[in-house]
């Protein structure tokens, strides 16, 4: 399937963006070793959560988790404290070759049951839960936050509860810190004892009604919508985002100040869901360095933004996304080739655009390598070329259901083909 996409000349709309996908991941779990009856309210929609929701209801023997890294590794976690039960963990192709191994090590250590089913290191896995010791663990800080994650949401449940100590550079910290604040909310007792180290005191979660705030990565494409529209008096209205919020991916209004997007809150209350107003102010700036390594979930938004604004970039800190759905590095490359732009890589974690161009090819369409985030990012990009196309649209629903219904609700075109 590919979508023809043309944008429309003006930008006037109010999007109820999706509920947190890193929020909700987090409270299900919690809720669940909690022993709550309430789910917490406004759960996120999307694939990545609904594969958590439906294990937990009904825990069969073999838990598909399907594309869901976050699901995978949470759940790895999850159920090595489960006592009494043993499960086989498992997901798509892609997830059969997404590395698991250091989580598990660190698990063994506390005395987790787990056995590879196929690859050594890599998923399915077979988990018998048992109650676990707990105590002092190192990990290395530089992996993906979500190993750091599904440890410390397990930490209150663990016998002597957990000391977690980040060796080396410790990168995605506002992940980290988003995980601490949501137990913090169901009662547990965590915090940073040292910069490199983080202390889980035994103490059970509570029950608690949880609402969860609308989802910050969501509305970077939003942004970017905005960044990239040429109308005068354009603007555009997201619904249940927080100023303050703990989502690292928050950090995206600060960068799209840089490219003229200006952001207005409605109410200026702290982590209280609000209306968020989007409106162009000013010019971008003539280029842009950043550094990702704390929220790399941004770096395609930003990457096909700035190229499509004509705005040079080097962009650091994008060593993870080489083992996320896809390549997204090299898959970046590849596909912004197709547009005109000629991307290139600095030592396997960086991207740089010096405003080199080739000659573009659009017939072909932007394929998605079952991503949800590079049609989520490259979308966009149609304010400034007419008639983009994008194959395999349905990727979306990893984390964002409705975002083609809502761009057709913006005012943009949306064809099959």
């Amino acid at each position: 399937m590919q979508y023809i996409i043309k944008a429309p000349r003006l930008l006037n709309q109010t999007i109820n963006l999706p509920a947190s996908k890193s929020i909700s991941n987090r409270a299900l779990i919690i809720h669940a070793l909690s022993g709550g009856r309430t789910l917490p309210e406004n759960l996120s929609d999307c694939d990545d959560t609904e594969v958590i929701i439906r294990a937990l209801q009904n825990m069969p023997d073999v838990i598909d988790i399907k594309a869901a890294g976050t699901a995978m590794r949470f759940m790895t976690a999850y159920l090595s404290v489960l006592e009494g039960h043993c499960h086989t963990l498992t997901g798509t192709e892609r997830m059969k070759h997404r590395p698991i191994q250091i989580l598990v090590d660190v698990l063994r250590q506390l005395g987790a049951q787990i056995e590879y089913v196929g690859k050594e290191g890599f998923p399915p896995l077979r988990i018998t839960g048992k109650q676990l010791e707990g105590g002092l663990l190192e990990i290395p800080g530089n992996v993906s936050s979500q190993y750091i994650s599904a440890l410390l949401l397990i930490g209150p449940v663990l016998k002597k509860g957990l000391t977690l100590r980040l060796t080396g550079d410790i990168i995605s910290r506002p992940y980290i810190d988003l995980t601490l604040s949501v137990m913090h909310q169901y009662g547990a007792k965590v915090e940073w004892s040292d910069y490199d180290t983080i202390s889980v005191t035994p103490q059970p979660y509570q029950e608690l009604n949880y609402y969860i705030e609308n989802d910050w990565s969501a509305a970077s494409y939003w942004y970017e919508i905005m960044a990239l529209s040429q109308g005068e008096g354009d603007h555009i209205c997201l619904e249940g985002l927080a100023d303050g919020s703990r989502q690292g991916d928050s950090s995206l209004r600060y960068i799209f100040s840089l490219l003229g997007v200006k952001t207005s809150f409605a109410t200026k209350e702290p982590r209280r869901p609000t209306m968020v107003t989007l409106r162009r102010s000013g010019s971008p700036v003539p280029r842009l360095e950043y550094d990702f390594v704390n929220a790399p979930d941004l770096a395609q938004t930003f990457v096909v933004c700035c190229a499509v604004m004509g705005v040079p970039f080097h962009f650091r800190g994008l060593s993870t996304l080489r083992i996320k759905e896809t390549d997204r590095i090299a898959a970046l490359i590849t596909e912004m080739r197709k547009l005109g732009y000629v991307l290139h890589d600095g030592d396997g974690a960086e991207l740089i655009w010096s405003g080199e161009r080739c000659e573009p090819d659009f017939s072909m369409g932007i394929d998605t390598y079952e991503d949800h985030r590079m049609a989520l990012a490259f979308a966009p990009a149609a304010l400034r070329i007419d008639g983009l196309r994008i194959n395999n649209p349905h990727v979306v629903s990893k984390s964002y259901p409705r975002y083609w219904d809502d761009l057709r609700s913006a005012g943009f075109e949306i064809n099959e083909e």
